[in-house]
Parts: C-alpha cells; structure tokens; sequence
C-alpha cells in the first residue's frame, strides 16, 4: 500500500513543487541497513519529501505529540512514523522513547531504511538547532548488535517555506563511520562530524517563486486561495502550514478536477475531450509557476 501511495505523492509533489534537486541522486538506491539522518526545516513534509525520493520504504522518527488521537496515531502508524517524545510535550512520555529507539535498532537491523530529523525539531528555518541524543544512542544500539547501517546524511532546502511552487534542494552524503560508538565522548565526536556534514548540505535556492497570471491561474484561483487561506488560519503559529498544506490539496484536488468534469459535460463537452483536458490541466497548470 505504501509502495502505491508513493507513486501518488510523487506526483503530488510533482505539482507541489516547481523543482526538486538531488544531490547524489545515485545514493537513493542503497540497499540494506540505511540511517538517514536530515535537518528539519518544514515539518512532516520535510519526511514526505525524502520518502518519496528513495526507491525503498522509510521509516521515521516524528514528533510524538501528533500521535496522541487515536486516529492520527493509526495513520501515522500505517505511514511508517514512529513516535519520539520531548519534554515540552510531557515528561510522562518519555520513557516511551526507549521504545522507539528500540523499534528504530530492530528495523536497522532487519535491513530496513530508518530517518531521523537529528535536531529533533522543526522550527521553519534552515539554521541548525542543536542535535539531540537519539541518533548517536540508535547507532550505538545497532553497533551493539554488530549491526554497521549504512549512514546517509541529507540536507534538504526550500527557496521558500509557505505554498506551491518550491524549489527544493537536498543533498545526501554517504558517510563512513569507521569506529564503534561505545562512550559518550564518542556520541559527542559523532553529533559533530555529522554537523560539519549536515550543514554544507543545506543549499536553499535564492531564486523566488513567482506565478504567471494565465487562465489557468485564474481557474484555480478561488480554489487554492480558500484553501490558503483555511489552513493558514488552522495553522497559524506552528510550523505545520506547508505540511497540512501539501495533505488538503493532496485530497481535494481531485475532488476539484471531478468538479471540472461535471461543468464540462453540464456544457456538453464530449467524454472522452472531457478527460482529456482535465488530464492536461495539472501538467499545464505547473508551468503557471516559475
């Protein structure tokens, strides 16, 4: 299902977004135990991005406070997040990170792909936070087990952190780790290697988005500004506006275009015409942005 799910998103993303680089592209076929370790700029949407672009299924680590309902817990679950607690968010759940850093060992060891964003929050800048301790404890859990995953270290940059049309950088960089982690000195020598790395990988372009006012433009119009301007209301004061951004459209676009659909044939535009240009629209409508 995720597999499937993916080959959407791409797609989404193919909309969402005026351009995705990537840097070492040839890494994202990697086999076996892989740890991804990323900065966190945008939210979930950082994590949908990366997923996306490996040809394998991803598991990440994510802010455990958007597990606390029910259903949110069963699709996050069922996207492959595994929830990481901080203290702001309870200290009463701390004690369920040691499940969590156990998950993420037993999936690197399975051969699995494991990503964890290593500041450990998204504060929508590209400026890295302070590295948390999580990501040396899962290498440390794995090297106990004789288990050496395989490390990539991915930075990922947007041209612009609110709406469609970004231009996204991201860089991974393959990086050899040559010694056991056993010592906390040897977890502190790691988070600074990895900041060294992680921080010439963060590449935001300085080109802006800009939209070409066409008809096209202004068929959508209404209809991405009400959603605009919803989830900025929703969102306002967090860092989640890009990430719920990305979900709303994801699943009312092609309500959108059914809507497009039924206009046509109320004006009698044949059938098969009709699905043409509702095929043509989307593909059509992204070089509206630029």
């Amino acid at each position: 299902m995720i597999q499937i799910l993916k080959v959407f998103i791409r797609a989404a993303l193919y909309l969402f977004c005026y351009h995705i680089d990537i840097k070492n592209k040839y890494l994202v076929s990697k086999k076996g135990p892989l740890l991804i370790i990323a900065n966190h700029p945008n939210s979930f949407l950082d994590a949908i991005i990366i997923a996306a672009q490996y040809k394998r299924k991803v598991y990440f680590l994510a802010r455990g406070d958007a597990f606390h309902k029910k259903f949110h817990r069963y699709i996050l679950r069922s996207l492959n997040m595994i929830p990481v607690y901080r203290k702001q968010e309870g200290k009463q759940y701390l004690h369920l990170n040691d499940n969590a850093f156990t998950e993420a060992i037993n999936l690197l060891k399975m051969g699995f792909a494991v990503c964890i964003f290593i500041e450990g929050i998204c504060l929508n800048t590209h400026q890295l936070q302070p590295f948390k301790k999580g990501t040396a404890r899962i290498i440390e859990g794995t090297h106990n087990l004789n288990v050496f995953p395989t490390i990539h270290v991915v930075g990922i940059a947007y041209n612009q952190l609110r709406g469609i049309g970004k231009k996204v950088n991201l860089e991974i960089t393959e990086y050899d780790l040559t010694s056991k982690i056993t010592t906390v000195m040897d977890r502190i020598r790691f988070n600074e290697t990895i900041f060294k790395i992680l921080a010439d990988n963060i590449h935001p372009s300085a080109l802006p988005t800009t939209i070409k006012k066409t008809p096209l433009f202004y068929l959508h119009y209404y209809y991405y500004k009400w959603i605009f301007v919803y989830v900025a209301k929703k969102t306002k004061n967090t860092v989640f506006f890009d990430s719920i951004l990305f979900s709303v459209l994801f699943f009312t676009y092609p309500l959108f275009l059914f809507f497009l659909f039924i206009c046509f044939q109320i004006l009698g535009i044949p059938l098969l015409i009709s699905i043409g240009i509702l095929i043509i629209i989307p593909i059509l409508n992204k070089y509206t942005v630029e």
